[in-house]
């Protein structure tokens, strides 16, 4: 078969083995048809392809054991937001995105513990609850927590100023499915532009800013594993967040307490800020043979 702009779909994917696994036959037999449709429609000179064959090798050669430019490449297209939506739970809390910075374990922290190892997270504290669809409380529900400080940064970005593990979580919920922490309240911050990610984001004229939030990742047995945010009301860029990962359902009032009775409960002193937020799982998907 002659290789033209009319065989070369056909070409590519009758080089696909019979024997192939389905689905990823159907995978990569997709992303040809598209990517193939694509360089048809806005046919680049070779020059541009090869530019974009430079810009996708230097996004993996930003990539490290902290880093993940191909995340923060998917995020800042809306791909990662797609796929979340796409595969999103039926009834339960909105998902968002898992992002570039959840690269590192985080330390096994007891309930009412700081995550803020700098200035102890006298601040803030942020209350959740994990229940199931029935909103039947599920003890035991592990919750991992990751957040920027109160300057915008995570602690992989200042690994000469924030300790390792900073602003960061992993925590058991106790028999009321509720688990609760102190912290600070996040900035809003830009994605890191000190890439090729941040030039592309430049030559479009795009800003990179991300609404001030606080990640969340809930797993509980017999339930499907939730990544969600938490963000802040009234945060800068709440309305136009770099990465598409805004969801009203997801914005949260960081209320400022000032009754010192409700500050004792938390061992605080009042004029602290409190978050409270049911976080709320879908039951295990059941596959059907």
């Amino acid at each position: 078969m002659d290789f033209t702009e009319d065989t070369a779909v056909a070409a590519v994917k009758d080089t696909i083995a019979p024997d192939t696994d389905p689905r990823l036959a159907e995978l990569v037999g997709g992303l040809v048809d598209h990517l193939h449709a694509y360089v048809r429609e806005v046919r680049p000179t070779v020059e541009e392809w090869t530019a974009a064959i430079e810009f996708l090798t230097a996004v993996g050669q930003k990539c490290d054991d902290t880093r993940q430019e191909f995340v923060l490449l998917s995020d800042v297209l809306g791909v990662s937001m797609l796929v979340e939506t796409i595969n999103g739970q039926d009834t339960g809390t909105e998902s968002t995105v898992l992002g570039p910075f959840h690269m590192t374990e985080s330390p096994r922290r007891e309930i009412r513990d700081s995550i803020d190892e700098l200035t102890g997270g006298r601040d803030c504290v942020v209350e959740l609850r994990v229940l199931g669809a029935d909103d039947t409380p599920l003890p035991g529900a592990e919750v991992d927590i990751w957040q920027a400080t109160a300057e915008g940064f995570y602690d992989v970005q200042q690994p000469d100023v924030q300790p390792a593990g900073n602003g960061r979580g992993l925590f058991s919920a106790d028999d009321d499915g509720r688990v609760w922490f102190r912290t600070v309240v996040p900035s809003h911050y830009p994605v890191p532009t000190d890439g090729p990610v941040g030039d592309l984001l430049g030559a479009l004229g795009r800003h990179a800013f991300r609404p001030a939030h606080v990640h969340v990742l809930a797993t509980a047995d017999g339930h499907r594993e939730l990544t969600t945010h938490l963000f802040v009301a009234g945060s800068s860029y709440i309305d136009s967040d770099a990465v598409f990962a805004v969801k009203k359902s997801l914005i949260v009032d960081f209320e400022r307490i000032e009754d010192p009775e409700v500050a004792a409960r938390y061992g605080l002193d009042a004029g602290f800020r409190l978050a409270r937020y049911d976080v709320v799982l879908d039951p295990a998907r059941v596959d059907v043979a």
